[in-house]
């Protein structure tokens, strides 16, 4: 129902959606294949912002890592960004950043039993992968394997300063001064 009332508004507005073009099968077996494709600007939406991701990819199978590292060097872009190491039912086990693929293929060797997808996120600029990472970390919490310095697991926030200078943040702090101590009645025994 929310995808047909989202589809309505924006048809109201005489905009459509991102079309998917499918450009080339990059892997398959007998259950999955990967193919690459590109998302084509919809009418209506001028090109008034850059994308946030250069590449975007969800729950791949881990037996087309090399296929799809393959791919991606064929055509020039970095392997570098955001990773995530899902398990057999797609549950984020390992986030982290850097070379993707190394990165991937050494996760899938510690845990080769565990590990069954992967996603990854190369970024347009850089300069945002610390700032993904650290949203996808804090996101999955308790699920996650490692990094402790930005999971968290409680009702504590994380540290602000994970993320960019020059962005407006809100945060939660304690009252500062004397804590009132609350009157409790004093039965007579």
């Amino acid at each position: 129902m929310a995808a047909r009332r989202k589809n309505s508004a924006s048809r109201r507005a005489g905009k459509s959606r991102a079309t998917k073009s499918i450009c080339a099968n990059v892997w398959n077996d007998t259950r999955w294949s990967v193919k690459i494709g590109e998302l084509r600007r919809g009418r209506g939406r001028p090109a008034k912002a850059k994308p946030l991701f250069r590449v975007v990819a969800e729950k791949l199978p881990f037996d087309s890592v090399d296929a799809v590292k393959a791919d991606l060097r064929d055509r020039d872009i970095s392997p570098n960004g955001v990773y995530v190491a899902h398990d057999s039912m797609g549950v984020a086990r390992y986030v982290g950043r850097g070379n993707v693929f190394n990165r991937l293929s050494s996760h899938k060797r510690a845990h080769n039993l565990e590990l069954q997808y992967f996603s990854f996120y190369i970024v347009a600029e850089k300069v945002h992968e610390r700032e993904i990472e650290t949203l996808l970390i804090r996101a999955g919490g308790a699920q996650l394997h490692f990094n402790e310095r930005k999971k968290r697991v409680d009702i504590q926030p994380g540290d602000i300063r994970d993320y960019e200078a020059d962005t407006y943040f809100y945060e939660r702090q304690y009252r500062k001064g004397r804590r009132k101590r609350s009157k409790k009645k004093t039965r007579a025994r």
